[in-house]
Parts: structure tokens; C-alpha cells; sequence
């Protein structure tokens, strides 16, 4: 056997050679295709015609590592040392705090990476080949190099093919390559460095047949097609943390080290004030213990699980938490054209006929909208050469249009699509037309002649030699080199005017449209060789000009107003599509995308080209980026991050995988979208709207404010906890607060109260700022000033409290529990202070409506606060188990009023640092 070794096999250069070199180098046949034999030994060789999988981590292995973090580390010692000293209550409860926190991670951590599977099972299907000399159906998977496969209409190509005899053969590659229309097939052999969307010759896994037959030679399977290349390069791309992951993380070792540090130091004082080590193993514990937020990373969860549930009545349906945040410090989303940014079906949009403009409305393939002239809609009836242009394009037709789930589909090209909906959309209907002017033969569309011909029995001649009408659509060039006269405005025939209709061809392409020429001619029976028959002879010449027809995916409306939005919330927008250049530079002028009110378009070969400055230079200031292989995407998202940008990307197609799965957040189309796209993806879009991705902007920014206001009310108790701890073992007093109340406070306490902080509805000026700064601490200089402040009054209320009460009654556990309580109270205050319930509440005292939004959840939980703390301190068991004391009413009231001054301290902080 001569086939070659399995480096060649993984190349991509079958594209360069010719049939006979293909068929040579895989010892194949073309016509009785390869032996069993021959087949066994190289599936033995190369393996199973299917993507190998990344395994991924063990449930229990995952639910482990979500004990890696620096803080639990603290908390486990803790426990443990609690356990040797044998206060097995005080280590259970420190270890069940641990539990909580990593069951909590395990329900957030997305399940195991499936995206290389959705992708094994976007290319497994039967396939038609030759083997034995036989046509015969086998499973996909079976499938080797050298095998002959047979294609037809409606078939999903099995496996990387290398043509080698077409007819009329269509292949639908969106997916793939981002091209929207179906890309006509050859076998001539092309330039070794053509781009992937222009290997014509090429049949790619993945991709569907849309129109004709073909036979290809198998080049590459499983992991060496290009599906297979995009499968490693998702399993190459980094697995970026996301940016609040990051700064906690940052926070996390930051903190560790100043608790170690400070615990260390206490522990080495309170042995020189004479203390024994049980002591101070207390205090350590008791301080690091309080200086530990166990509930934020509960709160945040919580925060973020809000988010989710508000993005998803908002058509976002989140995969990952942390990707709620993220997308609100977006600063950079690159959007894929074709489904996301676009309709996804073609739409005639200008009409050249009889010397007149016309101008078509409506999207889609839905035959609503109308034909314009002069802004006013047109009757069929007075316009002949318009009527016999759309004629035409419905007639010299193989298409049709069936209604799905309450949506228009294209059954057949999206092109001709375009033509059926816009004769619709002024009364034509393919069954009556056919009825008047039965079809009688047809050439097929060949890209050798660039053209599509009908003929049709036509009663309407009245020529008694002339009984057929022939209807020709294609290329400008193939039809206007065959014209000689065209129908005028009002339908007699004129001399053409190539340079005139060339100059329209032109200026439609300048819009991005593409361009089909219509055509026509009246035949009496003897010029056909047969009664019913068509010949190329035929339409040689002597053809009339009917007009031109020009199609777009048009971009979707509301897309262009988030387009616009997110850029006023300074948020770069870029394209990036396999499609033309030309067609994807017009569709983001008319979105209004710009950078500094420019708008640049590189081609993926011009990237290609680029040294590492011009690249780093032309992705920081482009705008379009069109024709790039899914490679270029993923570098392109690399670039930016590089640069220190938060990036959000869209799209729906296989190609866009490896991006997607590389951004900061990556962002799947749900309907139009592939498996693969959305596994990859962090978020999907149920409607396929860009105009969603604003909407998730807008919560992901509300849900960082409202993370930041919970760190600015969690962070402040454990300030106050851990300086009354360490100033109390530096004064050598006894500790005002004990180890399993701080866990109380900073778990339970905390997250009732904190919680309702995350209902908090988004700020009016919400979208009118720019995006946070990516590289800004979690703890901004503003936020520590207010961290700070707080904590010290925490600090005040805690041990002032605590010493009074001991001093005047001598009971510790009462100073102890009404220390707490005081400090809850303040806790209270502060709580409304930041919420926009206690701004609406104060704005009504001054006499000024404003609307009070969520103030249920404030409510409810400052509710939930109280009865806990009631029952912390008058139920016996939680006397006993957090050496609490009864507080009689008197009490209450002093550590109430004792509290109230915070609401002074709040108003001070609010004023040099709003949350809002």
C-alpha cells in the first residue's frame, strides 16, 4: 500500500494537487473506490473516522479543588487545631462553614467541558460511498482516507473531501467558514495559499449539500479534518479566569498573607504577656476567623444566581456565573456578521428595471413589505419590465418557501429564497405563474456558464410563431454579453446600455449587495431541437435585459440600536466574519460601527501578512475583519486580551468555537447556533439578538455594583471583628467576641443581610458610563477609605459596648451578646443606608417622590435579621452552643440606640464615596 504517512494525510494542501495526484497518493480508485481490505488496514492505521474527546475532571476531583483557596486553607487548619485541643463543637462548626462554602462552588462550577463531543457529533452521520466496486451506505465513523464518497441534495458531508466530479453541486459551509450563501463546488486544482472559504474544490465534515451531486475522494478524518483542527484549537486555547475571579484570587492571597502575619504576631505577644498557648491559639483563631468573609463567596454566588435569573427574562440564558459579571466589565465584543449581527436570509433590497431605481422593504424570506419607486409603493400591473424582472426570479427557480414554527425558511438556496419572497411581496405566486406558463426544461445553474435558464409554454405570446418564453438568471457578465435590446419603463424594447446597467452593478456592490442580471427571450418551436427541450445554443444571444436584482442579509434592526448603545457605554464593537470584505465593511457602515468615526476592514490574508506590530496596530484599530480562517478569530481574541481588553464574543457557527471559548465571555446564538457553539459559549442567546447582548450589559454592570456594595457591607464587620480582637490581646483584655460568633456574624448574619442587596434594580446612568477599568483592584483606593471608616466604628461599638457591659455587670457572655447585637443594629442602618430603599425613604422625608424598587427584599431581610438574632441570644440551645445571654427589653433598646449613630457615620462615607 502506498498511502502516505499520517502527517500528510493531516495536511491541508489537497486543495493544490490534481485529481490524479490525490487518487495516487491515497492508492484510491475512483471508480470501484478501495477494497475491504485495503479499508480495514487503514482504519487499523488512522483510527475511527471520529473526534477524540478531552476527558474531563471527576466529580469528586472537582468538588475537591473547590477546597484550593488560600482562605479555606485557614479555615481547615483552624478546625483542625480546635479538634486537637478537643472542642469538637467549635471544629465542627469551623469545618461545616468550610462544607457550605465548597458545596456552594460545586453547584456554580459549570459541568465537564463538552464541547469536543458536540463536535464528534456535528460530523457523525451515514455516508454514501463506493467500495468493492459497490455503492453502498456506511456509518460516518467508518469512513478513511482513499474512500469514494457520493454526494447529493440534503446530504452532510461525512468527512473532508477533495472533488473530483461535480454537477451543479452547492455546499452550504456557514457553519464553517461564516460565508452566508452556498458556495458553488469544482475539481480544478487552485493556488496552494487560497484561503479556506475559496477551496472550491474542497467538501469540508460538517457542511450540507444544498443543490446538485458530487463525488469526492476522502482526504481527512476525525481529528485531521478542518472540524478536527478547530476541536485541538479549543483544546489549545487558554482557559482564561474571568476578571472577578482574577481580583479575588488577588484579594484572597493578599488577605492570607496579612491574617498569617497578623495572627503570628499576636500569638507571639500574648506568649510574652504570660498567656499559655491554648490562649493564644484562641485569639489567633478567634482573629483569623474574623478577618475571614466566609459568606462573600456565598453572597457573591447568590449576586451572580440573581443576575442569571434576570438576564434569562431577558432572552440570556447564562452557563457559567462568573460570565454575568464579566460581560458587564466587557470592554471589547467581537461579533460574528452572518445570524447574529444579520437576518441570516437573504433579502432583495434595490431592483434596477426599465432605467428605474426601486427600493424593496421587508426582511427575510416573509412576503411582507413593499416595492418602492420614489418612496411610494408600486402596482405590478404599471410597471412591465419590473413585473417581468421578478417574473423571472421566481420562475428560473428551484427554490421554495415553507412556513416552519411560525417562520418563512428557504427550502433550497438562499438566493433564490430572496427572489421568491420579493415577487411575493407584489402578488406573483409561483403556483399561479406556473399554471399560466408551465415549466418545460431547465438548465441548471454551472458555474462553467454563470447562469440558470427556463423554458416555459407562454399563452400570453400573441406571435403566432412564438409559444415559449425562455427566462434566464446569473452573473452580470454571463447575461449582459447575450443581450442586445431591454424593456424600457414601459415595457417596448431599447438598445442596452452596458456601461449604464455596469455603473448600477457597481454602485449596488458598493452597498454590499450581491447582484443577479435577469433575462429573457420569446422562441417559436422549431428553434428547440425538441419540442420541450433547452439548449445552451439556445440563449447563445439575441437574450432581453430585464433588470438587476440586488440581495443582501440584511442587518437586524433592533441590532443596530444596541450596536449604538454599547458604543455610547464605550464599548468597542467589532466585526469579525469569513464573509466578503466588501459585503461586511457595507453591513457595519449601515450599523454605524466606527472607531473614532472610521470604519476599517482587513482581510485575513492581509492579516496573514502583518508583522507582530502592524497586527497588534491593525486589530486595536479595525473595526470589519472579514474573510478569516477560525484561527485568525482566536488570535484576534487573543490580541485584545493581550492588550489588557475584556472581551465578549458572538457567534453561532463551528468556526466560531475556538474564540468562543477563549474570551472573556463567549456568547452563543440559541436558535441558529450550533451545539458546539453554545458548549463552547459562557451565555446564549435564546433569540438570536444582538440586541440582548445590551441588555446583558446593562445586569452585568448592575450586578458588579451590587457586588461591590456587598463587599463595601461584609467586608466592614470583618474590619471591626478582627481590630477588636487584635487591640484586645495587644491590651492584654479579654476577647469581646468569640471565634463561633464571628462565624455567626460573618455566615449567617451576613448573608441575610446582604443578600437583599443583590435585588438591587439597575441605575438610570447605568449604560451612559464607560467600563470599569479591567486592570482596577477589586478594592479601589474610595472603597478601602469606606471599609476603613466603618470598620472603625464597628470597632468602636464592639469593644465599647463589650467593656461597659462587663464593667457594670460583671457578666462576660452578656457583654459578649449585647456587643453583638449593638453591632447588628448598626449593621442594619448601614444596610439601608447604601440600598436605594433607605435613598428613597430619606428623599420622601425631604418632600420628594421617587419610586421605592425592590423594598420587599430589604424588608424581608432585615425581618429575617432580627428573628435570628432574637433567637441567638434568648434560645437556650444557641446560649449554650455560642455562649450567648438572655437580653431583657431595656437591653434591647440600649443596644438599638447604640447602634443609630452609624446612621450619621453612612451619610459621611456616602457623600465622598456613592455606590451608586
Amino acid at each position: 500500500m502506498t498511502a502516505t504517512p499520517q502527517e500528510i494525510i493531516r495536511s491541508s494542501q489537497w486543495h493544490h494537487l490534481s485529481v490524479q495526484e490525490v487518487t495516487r497518493h491515497l492508492d484510491s480508485n475512483l471508480e470501484t473506490g478501495l477494497t475491504s481490505a485495503v479499508a480495514a488496514k487503514k482504519r487499523e492505521h488512522f483510527g475511527a473516522n471520529e473526534l477524540k474527546s478531552k476527558p474531563g475532571k471527576s466529580p469528586l476531583l472537582r468538588f475537591l479543588l473547590q477546597f484550593h483557596q488560600p482562605l479555606l486553607y485557614i479555615l481547615l487548619i483552624a478546625g483542625a487545631i480546635k479538634a486537637i485541643l478537643g472542642q469538637w463543637v467549635n471544629a465542627g462548626v469551623i469545618w461545616g462553614v468550610t462544607l457550605i462554602n465548597a458545596i456552594i462552588g460545586f453547584v456554580q462550577e459549570s459541568k465537564a467541558e463538552s464541547a469536543i463531543a458536540a463536535l464528534a457529533s456535528s460530523v457523525q452521520t451515514n455516508a454514501t460511498i463506493i467500495r468493492n466496486g459497490q455503492k453502498m451506505q456506511v456509518p460516518s465513523t467508518e469512513l478513511v482516507p482513499g474512500d469514494v464518497v457520493l454526494l447529493a441534495s440534503g446530504d452532510k458531508v461525512p468527512a473532508d473531501l477533495r472533488l473530483v466530479r461535480v454537477r451543479n453541486l452547492q455546499v452550504n459551509e456557514s457553519a464553517l467558514t461564516g460565508e452566508s450563501i452556498a458556495i458553488e463546488k469544482n475539481t480544478q486544482p487552485l493556488n496552494l495559499d487560497a484561503p479556506l472559504a475559496e477551496r472550491t474544490n474542497m467538501a469540508y465534515a460538517g457542511s450540507f449539500v444544498t443543490f446538485g451531486t458530487g463525488k469526492g475522494i476522502v482526504v481527512a478524518i476525525g481529528d485531521a479534518t478542518e472540524t478536527g483542527r478547530i476541536s485541538q484549537l479549543m483544546e489549545q486555547g487558554t482557559s482564561l479566569k474571568t476578571p472577578l475571579t482574577r481580583k479575588f484570587d488577588k484579594f484572597s492571597r493578599t488577605l492570607l498573607y496579612i491574617i498569617l502575619g497578623i495572627a503570628a504576631l499576636m500569638f507571639a505577644v500574648g506568649l510574652g504577656y504570660g498567656y499559655s498557648w491554648t490562649e493564644m491559639f484562641e485569639a489567633a483563631i478567634a482573629f483569623a476567623v474574623s478577618a475571614i468573609p466566609e459568606g462573600l463567596p456565598a453572597v457573591v454566588t447568590v449576586t451572580l444566581a440573581i443576575g442569571v435569573s434576570r438576564m434569562a427574562q431577558r432572552h440570556a440564558i447564562v452557563r457559567k456565573l462568573p460570565a454575568v459579571e464579566t460581560l458587564g466589565g466587557a470592554t471589547v465584543i467581537c461579533s460574528d456578521k452572518t445570524g447574529t449581527l444579520t437576518e441570516n436570509q437573504m433579502t432583495v433590497q434595490a431592483i434596477y428595471a426599465g432605467g428605474q431605481h426601486y427600493t424593496v422593504t421587508g426582511v427575510g424570506y416573509a412576503p411582507e413589505g413593499k416595492i418602492l419607486l420614489n418612496e411610494k409603493p408600486v402596482n405590478r400591473n404599471h410597471f412591465p419590465a419590473l413585473a417581468e424582472s421578478l417574473k423571472a426570479g421566481l420562475l428560473c427557480n428551484d427554490s421554495h418557501l415553507e412556513k416552519k414554527d411560525g417562520q418563512w425558511q428557504v427550502v433550497g438556496d438562499p438566493t433564490e429564497g430572496a427572489l421568491i419572497a420579493v415577487a411575493n411581496k407584489v402578488g406573483f405566486t409561483r403556483s399561479s405563474l406556473e399554471e399560466e406558463m408551465p415549466r418545460l426544461d431547465v438548465i441548471p445553474f454551472e458555474s462553467e456558464f454563470q447562469y440558470m435558464a427556463t423554458l416555459h409554454e407562454d399563452s400570453s405570446l400573441t406571435n403566432e410563431q412564438e409559444h415559449r418564453t425562455i427566462y434566464v438568471k446569473g452573473s452580470v457578465e454571463a447575461i449582459l454579453k447575450r443581450c442586445q435590446q431591454m424593456l424600457d419603463a414601459e415595457g417596448n424594447l431599447a438598445p442596452v446600455n452596458a456601461e449604464t446597467v455596469h455603473q448600477e452593478v457597481d454602485a449596488m456592490a458598493h452597498q454590499g449587495l450581491r447582484v443577479l442580471a435577469f433575462a429573457k427571450k420569446s422562441v417559436p418551436d422549431v428553434e428547440t431541437l425538441h419540442a420541450t427541450s433547452l439548449q445552451h445554443a439556445d440563449i447563445e444571444n439575441d437574450l432581453i435585459f430585464l433588470g438587476l436584482q440586488g440581495m443582501i442579509d440584511p442587518p437586524r434592526t433592533e441590532a443596530i440600536k444596541a450596536v449604538q448603545a454599547c458604543q455610547d457605554a464605550g464599548i468597542q464593537v467589532k466585526m469579525i466574519t469569513g464573509d466578503h470584505a466588501v459585503t461586511a465593511r457595507a453591513i457595519a457602515q449601515s450599523m454605524g460601527f466606527h472607531k473614532n468615526g472610521k470604519v476599517l476592514a482587513f482581510t485575513g490574508s492581509e492579516l496573514a501578512r502583518m508583522d507582530k506590530s502592524e497586527l497588534a496596530t491593525a486589530i486595536e484599530d479595525g473595526v470589519v475583519f472579514a474573510r478569516v480562517a477560525p484561527e485568525q478569530k482566536l488570535r484576534i481574541v487573543e490580541a485584545l486580551q493581550s492588550k489588557g481588553e475584556v472581551v465578549a464574543m458572538t457567534g453561532d457557527g463551528v468556526n466560531d468555537a475556538p474564540a468562543l471559548k477563549q474570551a472573556d465571555i463567549g456568547i452563543a446564538m440559541g436558535g441558529a447556533g450550533t451545539e458546539v457553539a453554545k458548549e463552547a459559549s459562557d451565555m446564549i442567546l435564546t433569540d438570536d439578538n444582538f440586541a440582548s447582548i445590551e441588555a446583558a450589559v446593562e445586569e452585568g454592570r448592575t450586578v458588579y455594583r451590587n457586588l461591590l456594595k456587598a463587599i463595601a457591607f461584609i467586608l466592614p464587620v470583618n474590619g471591626g471583628e478582627s481590630m477588636t480582637i487584635l487591640i484586645s490581646v495587644l491590651l492584654a483584655r479579654a476577647l469581646p467576641i468569640l471565634s463561633l460568633q464571628v462565624l455567626w456574624l460573618n455566615m449567617v448574619n451576613s448573608i441575610t443581610m446582604t443578600v437583599p442587596l443583590a435585588f438591587e434594580p439597575k441605575s438610570e446612568r447605568v449604560m451612559q458610563q464607560p467600563p470599569r477599568n479591567p486592570r482596577e483592584p477589586l478594592l479601589s483606593q474610595s472603597l478601602l477609605k469606606r471599609i476603613l471608616a466603618i470598620s472603625i466604628f464597628n470597632w468602636i461599638l464592639i469593644f465599647g459596648v463589650f467593656e461597659w457591659i462587663r464593667q457594670t455587670t460583671g457578666n462576660i457572655d452578656l457583654a459578649r451578646t449585647m456587643a453583638i447585637q449593638a453591632l447588628v443594629a448598626g449593621r442594619i442602618f448601614y444596610l439601608l443606608s447604601i440600598s436605594q430603599l433607605g435613598s428613597a425613604l430619606i428623599a420622601r422625608l425631604r418632600g420628594i417622590r421617587q419610586r421605592i424598587n425592590d423594598a420587599s427584599a430589604i424588608g424581608i431581610g432585615i425581618a429575617c435579621t432580627v428573628i435570628l438574632q432574637i433567637i441567638f441570644s434568648q434560645w437556650s440551645v444557641m446560649n449554650l452552643l455560642f455562649s450567648t445571654a438572655p437580653l431583657n427589653l431595656n437591653q434591647w433598646l440600649i443596644c438599638l440606640l447604640i447602634g443609630l449613630p452609624m446612621v450619621v457615620v453612612a451619610a459621611l462615607v456616602n457623600r465622598f464615596d456613592p455606590l451608586d
